[in-house]
């Protein structure tokens, strides 16, 4: 399952969906909003995706972490709109029958997505300013 959302994250109430009788591992990762980047303090960032190509793509990370780590529960939600410092941008969750794979596989859905969901950021500075933040994938190619 992934999920757009921009509604406030819950970790703990997703956790609980992870959970499996079978599952003897549970691997996490929050992205939370930082105040700074790249020398520029930063007050808030926006958001800002396309939510129907997000949620295509987003399930075919989901599926090939399920096709690398059997036996796999994850799921993924990513917040758009206007967030304040400290908000959690991005939450991945991980439950299998051990801890290797779940560490494994919760690393390759958040890296994969960062490279390959339409999302998109915009840096909200103190002194007034603000700009959109390329993503990794174009990033890479410029």
């Amino acid at each position: 399952m992934i999920r757009m959302t921009t509604a406030e994250i819950q970790p703990e109430e997703l956790r609980r969906q992870l959970f499996d009788p079978a599952a003897g591992a549970y691997c996490g990762f929050e992205g939370w909003i930082r105040n700074h980047n790249e020398g520029h303090e930063v007050l808030r960032l926006e958001y800002e995706a396309y939510e129907p190509l997000a949620i295509t793509e987003g399930e075919k990370i989901l599926a090939e972490a399920r096709e690398r780590y059997p036996h796999l529960k994850a799921h993924c939600v990513h917040r758009t709109g206007m967030l304040e410092i400290g908000e959690c941008a991005v939450w991945v969750g991980v439950s299998s029958p051990h801890r290797d794979e779940a560490f494994h596989a919760c690393r390759y859905i958040i890296d994969q997505l960062k490279v390959r969901l339409p999302i998109w950021k915009k840096e909200h500075y103190a002194d007034g300013h603000s700009g959109w933040v390329n993503c990794e994938r174009c990033a890479k190619s410029a």
